[in-house]
């Protein structure tokens, strides 16, 4: 997830939390921010009001969507489902190429989750683990032959981070146990075991559940 868009960098902070639940958004200072158009901003707002990612309200313009634990919860759901399914298809293809590019993904996510645990302000630091994280679970994928899955793989993973940081409390950075949960994840598929990988992102992403209402 690249932050070399106005449309990507306005996502991220989205998906991390730095636009506020229910906040309203201003074109102008937007368009300011990203050294373009008040238009173009606004078609950035519709693209991504046709995603879902954004709400639009009629003559009221553009806002963040609210938090819902209910949706939360049918979207972790829907993400153990479909990222299970595709890295049994990841697994089954994976080769060294792949083993090496996971293990680096790994490598810089485990390293920015031990600043954002060990940081006593870390909002500054949670674009950059959403950016990360984001890639270690891509990159787990990506042998996945698949595109459709993928592709509808990265729309649920989108909003089911934007529901969490709308809806539990530390926008969903739950402390250490997210290293170890994507280590156990990493473990998993460089061995070549389902099972345990279908397991290892169970527990993961289940891990919301029991904070929602932290």
């Amino acid at each position: 997830m690249r932050e070399d868009s106005p449309y990507q960098a306005l996502k991220l902070m989205l998906m991390s939390g730095a636009l506020g639940a229910g906040e309203k958004l201003q074109p102008a200072i937007l368009a300011e921010r990203f050294s373009i158009s008040a238009s173009a901003m606004r078609e950035i707002f519709l693209r991504l009001s046709g995603e879902g990612l954004l709400i639009q309200k009629e003559q009221r313009g553009f806002c963040v969507g609210l938090g819902d634990p209910a949706t939360l919860a049918e979207l972790s759901d829907l993400r153990i489902i479909v990222e299970c399914g595709a890295v049994e298809k990841a697994i089954e293809n994976k080769d060294l190429d792949w083993e090496a590019r996971l293990t680096a993904a790994h490598h810089k996510l485990a390293h920015v989750e031990s600043r954002l645990h060990a940081a006593g302000t870390p909002g500054d630091i949670v674009p950059l683990w959403t950016r990360v994280d984001w890639e270690f679970h891509e990159t787990l994928l990506s042998t996945c032959p698949s595109r459709m899955l993928r592709a509808y793989h990265r729309k649920i993973y989108e909003h089911y981070r934007m529901q969490v940081v709308a809806t539990v409390r530390h926008a969903g950075f739950f402390g250490p146990d997210t290293i170890a949960q994507h280590e156990a994840i990493l473990t998993a598929a460089i061995a070549g075991d389902v099972e345990a990988c279908r397991r290892a992102i169970g527990q993961h992403v289940d891990i919301v559940r029991a904070h929602v209402l932290d």
